[in-house]
């Protein structure tokens, strides 16, 4: 009896490490954030111009996707990773999906470095908007290319670029389309193979 209980015993799996580090450690960014009244996500969890001498220029080229500027901008941004990352990551496995974050979060905060620098960057949108163009190619089969990628690409990326231009808000689209591009090509990369069979 013991032994049938133990087989059937539902246990927590820690199923997404890559999504589930990444989740933490912008909720503990928040936490601390909150705690030293935004020191810290200024110091170290946002992108801005600063001085190359100073090493936490490099660092912020990747932590600023780990700061969020409350909890609203934090749950809108995680909600989305947590339904989309998992999915990928059990697809393209946990190193694939890290370099896809890294990526992205380098792109976006040199690109803010480099063309914006009278901005501060944080957040996970970018990471957002790649994971959500990589998950359109989860359904490529040989012999097919997803229609709900083409309608993503153009509703995600046109909405940002109409945004940028007609709309002034807070919102970083340029990050949104940066990121979206970046799941785009990686995701066309990574299935290059099935790609390859389509045109073949």
């Amino acid at each position: 009896m013991s032994s049938f209980n133990e087989k059937n015993r539902l246990r927590i799996s820690f199923n997404s490490p890559v999504i589930l580090g990444f989740v933490i450690i912008c909720f503990m960014a928040l936490i601390l954030g909150n705690a030293t009244l935004g020191a810290s996500t200024n110091a170290v969890f946002s992108a801005y111009r600063s001085s190359l001498l100073n090493p936490l220029t490099y660092v912020r080229f990747v932590s600023h996707v780990f700061g969020h500027a409350d909890w609203d901008h934090f749950l809108g941004n995680i909600m989305i990773i947590l339904i989309v990352g998992p999915l990928l990551e059990e697809k393209y496995g946990s190193s694939n999906i890290l370099f896809v974050m890294l990526f992205t979060a380098i792109a976006t905060g040199l690109v803010n470095f480099i063309f914006f620098p009278h901005t501060q960057l944080l957040g996970a949108s970018g990471i957002v908007f790649s994971l959500i163009l990589l998950s359109s190619f989860t359904s490529i089969t040989e012999g097919e290319i997803p229609l709900t990628f083409i309608i993503v690409t153009v509703v995600y990326i046109g909405q940002q670029i109409y945004e940028g231009v007609f709309i002034r808000d807070n919102i970083s689209n340029i990050t949104h389309i940066i990121g979206g591009l970046v799941g785009a090509g990686l995701g066309y990369i990574m299935n290059k193979e099935k790609i390859g069979r389509i045109r073949g």
